[in-house]
């Protein structure tokens, strides 16, 4: 039985990922600086090994997992180059056959064509996490191509789902569209609303992690987009809510600066500039033909899905 440690295995991406390893055959070791309830139950988690690891504040963090003798480590709380540095050379010589490094779309920069695959994709990242993200890359792919080291990074997209928060159609965390929209209230847009964003369901980032542990021959060296396939519009993210709220539509559009003024925080309209900024499309067609990646929900299906969990939660109110 192949042994599998997943660093960062309680979030987004674990919470499926590692009963899908379980389920698989796999042994699975599941790292968290703290043990916390996964975002949805599964019976699978009986099976796993739980280990309390803080990468912040253990020195030695990346020779304790060489240490747990794991064929496959995932590594999906990784932002940091020195760090991939630290794990590539803990992990060399070992029994580790494979090393899958969480990236993020924003290691993209603006968007130039759509969708972006990997023969127009333009790599200056917008900030320094997305920057932080490219150099992993970029060190993974030489280690491979230049040691053999066995290097797989994947970039999901906007991570959405039930039970955590989604980019709105602000292109932020702000719930107040959602409520506006509720209310049957307008709302305006930045621009004329065409700057596109591009959610994808944690589940589907997830499959992405396995599709590609499992087509291994074919994931090492590369870089894979795990995206829905889609993107969606400002304008249509707008419009498609004020359809599931069963309100007409007022949607009204300002220039960026005045919108900002509208917005009325300062964080927020900056997290809103570096998610639409990109106004990226990511083409999944080389996942599909290396991995057999096939999403299991649409970004629209997976935009319905964290809407109703914030109705069911009481985020947002429905009035009577």
């Amino acid at each position: 039985m192949k042994k599998a440690v997943v660093i960062g295995a309680y979030g987004h991406i674990g919470t499926y990922l590692v009963p899908m390893l379980v389920d698989g055959g796999y042994k699975v070791t599941a790292i968290s600086r703290g043990i916390s309830a996964p975002y949805e139950d599964d019976a699978a988690w009986e099976k796993v090994t739980k280990v309390k690891l803080d990468r912040n504040k253990e020195l030695e963090f990346a020779n304790k997992i060489a240490d747990m003798k794991a064929d496959i480590v995932v590594d999906l709380i990784n932002f940091d180059i020195a760090e991939t540095k630290k794990m590539v050379k803990a992990l060399k010589g070992t029994s580790c056959t494979h090393y899958l490094y969480c990236s993020s779309c924003w290691a993209h920069s603006r968007a130039e064509v759509l969708p972006v695959n990997e023969d127009n994709m333009s790599s200056i990242p917008l900030c320094e996490y997305g920057r932080d993200k490219l150099a992993s890359e970029k060190y993974l792919k030489e280690e491979y191509e230049n040691n053999g080291f066995p290097a797989t990074c994947i970039r999901p997209g906007q991570i959405s789902g039930a039970g955590w928060a989604i980019i709105g159609p602000w292109g932020n965390v702000s719930v107040v569209p959602f409520q506006k929209i509720a209310n049957g209230e307008e709302i305006k847009l930045p621009n004329f609303g065409m700057e596109t964003i591009h959610h994808v369901h944690g589940y589907d980032v997830a499959q992405c992690f396995y599709k590609a542990i499992t087509h291994r021959e074919n994931a090492l060296g590369e870089v894979f987009e795990a995206a829905s396939g889609n993107s969606i519009t400002l304008y249509g993210y707008a419009k498609l809510m004020y359809d599931f709220f069963e309100k007409e539509p007022k949607i009204s559009f300002l220039p960026w600066n005045d919108w900002c003024e509208y917005e009325g925080n300062k964080e927020e309209c900056e997290s809103t500039y570096l998610h639409i900024a990109r106004s990226g499309s990511y083409s999944i067609e080389k996942e599909r033909k290396l991995l057999e990646y096939q999403p299991k929900y649409t970004n629209i299906e997976t935009i319905k899905l964290a809407v109703q969990s914030y109705i069911d939660r009481g985020i947002i109110k429905i009035k009577e």
